[in-house]
């Protein structure tokens, strides 16, 4: 008969490894709001002052920022993604 107290140690670090999964995914979607909300104001400096040479000097820049925290965000939710899944307390769980 297996022992109760390793089978409720496997479960809650299970659990633990999906809360931290959900809250990774939460993390991307901040990031890729923070990342909309940078490059749309980089686009709309450009749209209502486009003969401006402060707004395009603010403009572009505000743009390529965006795109960056973007691709920052992509690669830390797939490097804690690639960890979590190779965690014994998940290994574990799946067999």
């Amino acid at each position: 008969m297996p022992d109760s107290t390793e089978s409720a140690t496997e479960t809650r670090d299970y659990l633990a490894l999906v809360r931290t999964d959900l809250a990774n995914e939460r993390t991307l979607l901040a990031y890729g709001r923070t990342a909309l909300m940078v490059s749309a104001t980089g686009v709309t400096l450009l749209e209502f002052y486009p003969q401006s040479p402060a707004a395009s000097l603010i403009a572009w820049p505000l743009v390529a920022f965006g795109a960056l925290i973007a691709v920052l965000g992509l690669i830390r939710f797939l490097g804690l993604r690639s960890r979590l899944r190779t965690h014994p307390a998940n290994i574990n769980a799946t067999k």
